[in-house]
């Protein structure tokens, strides 16, 4: 080769890296991928959609839809599906594990690269005992029955609010909180260094807000907290929790294990006393938390490390609520237009320079009556699970027993229906007194029927 020659390659290899230096790498983010929507897309086109268009590699969906499933084949996106709490006895038993395997993974993988089970959702947080004594059997049996028919790829875990915390401030004295720390907790970390599988939980950095916080809980510039145990200053919430989420794990005895973030995100809209609830402030948080996955940086405690993350969620959903907060945690629209642009978009979609403030499409709790009932897919075990934890929860379940009111007709659905509507009004109608593990729903139409009254 000439001299020449040399000289043009060596250019040409200059400029090429040159070029990977200066165009920003935009690496993947998980999303939420919920349903409570009556104007939602389907599944299909949501599927071709993120493939196409943005840089979401991964989806967590919150049952195992099979139109959802089947949609993601041969895209490459991962899928991680979820079982009800309520299913979660069913699945020590080897044979009904094997049964489920064989019904709702087998058909579809691996054309749909199915990536992870989740075993109920934040068990420890909604109980009752029964389910969270049966979770760890119940994810090891699962897990053997996946090894059993070679489907050794796909992971089992069970996402966890930050409940199981004692405390975060400062991270250095975090602990799990006594009863589940050796009960529950160290059997289910022992099981994920084991079969190599992350520990997931929930850090919403929204929920403890405060208009001192602010800055803090938005990835924006601010004086920080100093934790003086070990020397470590903290800029922000989230790497406060995911340290304190760490320590207890250390405490435990298990710091080698990873940690996923199943859920976190900011809304982009909310009800008149939430005006920390905005399209400004959803930006900054899910921005600033992409900014952060990606730049490899870890956290105090846990520098370089990376953890896999998916945000709260892929769409504003009109059937969740009856908070607009709740309607409004979706990084975009029913028709796919981006909320707030945090760079995930493959092509130059752009928002407009004033995003607009999402509009209600039902009334918020201050302008009508609301009522809690189940979702219309959910199994009589799941809801029969939310009576025994409701009933052991201090509300008067007699309207639902033989000669209440409410006893007829007599079916679970029935029953759960108007015991869970007791919870949700006792509580003081906050939406998660209806989450029921993801089971509930918000009506604003009385389900009262003949002489069974629901409370309002």
């Amino acid at each position: 080769m000439s001299i020449s020659n040399h000289r043009s390659l060596d250019r040409f290899l200059f400029l090429f890296l040159l070029h990977l230096l200066l165009v920003p790498v935009v690496n993947s983010i998980g999303v939420n991928y919920g349903t409570l929507g009556d104007n939602l897309p389907p599944p299909t086109t949501v599927a071709q959609f993120l493939k196409s268009n943005t840089d979401i590699d991964r989806v967590r969906i919150f049952d195992v839809n099979p139109d959802i499933i089947r949609a993601f084949a041969w895209t490459g996106i991962l899928v991680s599906v979820t079982i009800p709490n309520g299913d979660i006895p069913s699945l020590t038993d080897p044979f009904y594990a094997r049964q489920w395997v064989n019904t709702n993974i087998r058909p579809f993988y691996p054309a749909t690269k199915i990536h992870y089970i989740c075993v109920g959702t934040e068990v420890l947080h909604w109980g009752p005992q029964n389910i969270v004594d049966h979770l760890v059997p119940a994810m090891r049996v699962l897990h053997a029955a996946l090894v059993k028919v070679g489907f050794n790829d796909i992971k089992v875990s069970s996402p966890h609010s930050l409940s199981i915390l004692a405390s975060s401030t400062p991270p250095s004295n975090a602990t799990f909180r006594r009863g589940w720390d050796v009960g529950n907790l160290a059997p289910i970390l022992k099981f994920h260094r084991q079969t190599k599988s992350g520990f997931m939980v929930n850090p919403y950095t929204y929920y403890g807000y405060s208009p001192e916080l602010e800055n803090y809980c938005l990835f924006k510039p601010n004086a920080g907290m100093y934790d003086k145990a070990t020397g470590k200053r903290y800029t922000n919430q989230f790497d406060q929790l995911m340290d304190a989420v760490y320590v207890s794990m250390k405490k435990l005895g298990y710091p080698d294990v990873e940690i996923i973030v199943a859920e976190t995100g900011w809304p982009s809209g909310g009800d008149p006393q939430h005006k920390h609830a905005n399209p400004g402030n959803a930006a900054s948080y899910n921005g600033g938390l992409i900014k952060k996955i990606n730049s490899g940086d870890g956290t105090p405690l846990m520098p370089g490390r990376k953890f896999e993350t998916y945000i709260f969620s892929l769409f504003n959903e009109n059937l969740k609520g009856p908070s607009l907060d709740e309607k409004n945690f979706g990084l975009f629209r029913p028709d796919f237009t981006q909320v707030y642009d945090i760079g995930i978009m493959h092509g130059s979609q752009s928002t407009s320079p004033s995003p607009k403030q999402p509009t209600p499409s039902t009334p918020s709790s201050t302008q009508g009556k609301h009522w809690c009932i189940p979702k219309p897919d959910v199994t009589d075990t799941a809801l029969q699970s939310n009576i025994d934890y409701i009933c052991s929860n201090g509300i008067d379940c007699s309207p639902t027993q033989p000669g209440g009111p409410c006893f007829q007709p007599n079916t679970v659905r029935a029953h759960a229906s108007y015991l869970m509507n007791s919870y949700y009004q006792a509580k003081g109608r906050h939406d998660l007194d209806c989450d029921f593990a993801h089971t509930g729903m918000i009506a604003s139409t009385d389900p009262s029927n003949g002489p069974c009254k629901y409370i309002s």
